[in-house]
């Protein structure tokens, strides 16, 4: 069974989202995405300084199996990448809520606020059963 972590924001399309301290969000995959997608072998990340949308694609994630695009989960604006994943894309892999995230954003007003609108670990739980 796939790790659902409590104080997440989830999506559809199986992202996650962690207030990081004051309006910057960490997103990255669920556990279950990338349990699903298979061994991951390259990710694409958009540039530092891109507008994101919410629920629009922001990137790529190439697996063994396939291509599946990457959904913002929020709308702001990118302002870290995670680098690890240029040279390691397995990490998405091997620790998909912490080494493996893939990008942080900066939101209209604060983090917590913004992940809280996503659905919660047990919504999130009821969707991949």
């Amino acid at each position: 069974m796939s790790e659902i972590r409590q104080g997440l924001g989830y999506t559809e399309e199986h992202e996650w989202a962690a207030a990081a301290g004051g309006s910057i969000v960490r997103i990255g995959i669920t556990d279950h995405a990338q349990s699903q997608l298979g061994d991951i072998v390259f990710v694409e990340f958009p540039e530092v300084g891109a507008e994101v949308e919410m629920n629009q694609p922001m990137g790529t994630i190439e697996s063994v199996k396939t291509v599946s695009d990457l959904f913002s989960p929020l709308t702001g604006k990118v302002t870290k990448v995670n680098e690890a994943l240029i040279d390691s894309p397995e990490l998405v892999n091997e620790s998909p809520y912490e080494n493996g995230w893939i990008v942080e954003i900066e939101v209209e007003g604060g983090g917590e606020e913004a992940v809280s609108s996503l659905m919660d670990a047990d919504a999130y739980r009821k969707l991949t059963e």
